[in-house]
């Protein structure tokens, strides 16, 4: 048994705050906003938490959204996910959220803007915890649906580093919300985007080429096209990936078949993350924890990892600098 060692100082590029939605949390909302679940019990709730693919994890995820009804319960959401951050080694998080989700339910995206950006603006001082907001398109919604996301959060610009694109991939190609990633790159954000997690490699040179991010979320297919690996590589375009998503998702069917390894030989800028952790089985540490044990990942390339974290994220130089320093010191 490799013994433990204390977390690393890390950035957390690839965290939806709705998946970090704990089963107390989620009973204490319901309770407050009157929804009824349909579960009876915590336990009842997280024996739920099995998944045959992403469209069974995102069938759950959405119903339990209903408990997000007020900016409250955002701000709540939010700070309960920076306390087990910090407890990680988290150190900065660049955190998703999916307004479209909300929108649908009849909650103003101001509510949800405003709920979360309260606790994180608040997180360097009670979590000593730096942040980003990235907002998320539904790729499973029309690309119409985008636009008018998109228009409705003008007003939060300020609040916004970049856009990303999440939910179901298969058949939803990056292509399909170039007009809306024009736009944002227009008003001076910063784009990411998922591909190559379920969807082909196809979908990493489209994200790429046409909506021009600047992160891969997951990315892990494209190790199946050397010619996506090499330009990859050569631009040194981060990928987030999400080892215990990726199990649970079965992307892979077990964590000792992960490419994370190959990844880090052939010279990527890969990143450890925990997706959406409280479904998936572990927040940022435990990834880390999990991919050493299955992997024999040593202590150097856990450091490469998590120099990695600060190096991909959207960080002013003087912070990631400080970062940088402290990791080296730990």
């Amino acid at each position: 048994m490799i013994p433990a060692v204390p977390p690393l100082p890390k950035a957390e590029l690839h965290l939806h705050i709705e998946g970090t939605l704990q089963p107390e949390l989620a009973f204490a909302l319901a309770e407050r906003n009157g929804v009824e679940l349909p579960y009876a019990t915590q336990d009842e709730l997280r024996a739920a938490y099995s998944f045959t693919d992403l469209q069974d994890f995102l069938n759950l995820y959405y119903a339990l959204m209903a408990v997000l009804r007020t900016e409250d319960d955002f701000a709540d959401l939010a700070d309960a996910y920076l306390a087990r951050a910090r407890e990680q080694g988290v150190r900065h998080a660049e955190i998703f959220f999916d307004p479209q989700a909300h929108t649908a339910r009849g909650v103003d995206i101001g509510t949800v803007i405003r709920g979360l950006t309260r606790a994180l603006d608040a997180a360097p001082r009670t979590h000593g915890i730096t942040t980003r907001l990235i907002m998320c398109f539904l790729r499973d919604e029309s690309a119409e649906s985008a636009l008018a996301t998109f228009e409705s959060a003008r007003p939060y610009l300020d609040r916004i580093t970049a856009v990303g694109l999440d939910s179901a991939e298969v058949g939803h190609p990056p292509s399909k919300f170039r007009e809306v990633y024009a736009l944002a790159r227009e008003a001076g954000l910063k784009c990411v985007a998922h591909a190559g997690e379920e969807g082909p490699p196809a979908y990493v040179w489209e994200a790429l080429d046409i909506l021009g991010v600047d992160r891969v979320d997951h990315g892990v297919r494209c190790l199946e096209d050397d010619a996506l690996v090499a330009r990859l590589v050569a631009d040194q375009v981060p990928l987030t990936v999400c080892p215990l998503s990726n199990v649970r998702l079965r992307v892979v069917d077990q964590l000792a078949d992960h490419p994370l390894p190959a990844m880090l030989d052939a010279g990527l800028l890969v990143t450890v993350n925990s997706d959406d952790p409280s479904y998936f089985g572990g927040y940022a540490e435990d990834n880390f924890t999990a991919v050493r044990d299955a992997l024999g990942l040593d202590r150097a390339a856990l450091r490469t990892l998590a120099r990695n974290s600060f190096r991909a994220s959207f960080l002013d130089e003087e912070t990631r600098a400080a970062y940088l320093k402290e990791l080296d010191a730990s």
